[in-house]
């Protein structure tokens, strides 16, 4: 796979798609990230796992505990969730962690839906 010319939002929704056709709705985001986690690792695809997420406030490097759910060949953040309905306030959360993680691509994905396209949002800085 050539990682510079790969959409790896497009890679990851697929691989979410498997996962959830498997499982379907109603267990809990941590359920959902191993499986992803899983098939991510099974397709060769660089990621790292509740990636810590630091801030900057005036020249101040903070670390509050804040985490990625997954980040992706170093370019796409991810944010899984497992609720009855997306919020404005996880858009936000995604696009402030791209800001932070200073990522363009970003994605969130809630399992806790029918059919996982209804749960899928893609960002772009």
């Amino acid at each position: 796979m050539n990682a510079d010319k790969t959409d790896f939002s497009r890679v990851a929704i697929g691989l979410a798609i498997d996962v959830h056709r498997e499982l379907g709705p109603g267990l809990l985001e941590s359920a959902y990230e191993e499986c992803l986690a899983y098939e991510l690792q099974r397709s060769s695809i660089r990621f790292l796992r509740q990636e810590p997420v630091p801030i900057t406030y005036k020249g101040l490097h903070l670390e509050c505990g804040y985490r990625l759910d997954l980040l992706i060949e170093d370019r796409l953040v991810v944010e899984l969730k497992s609720v009855d309905q997306l919020l404005p306030i996880f858009d936000a959360q995604v696009l402030t962690y791209m800001k932070l993680a200073n990522k363009s691509v970003g994605l969130l994905i809630n399992f806790n839906v029918p059919v996982l396209k209804m749960g899928l949002k893609r960002f772009v800085r």
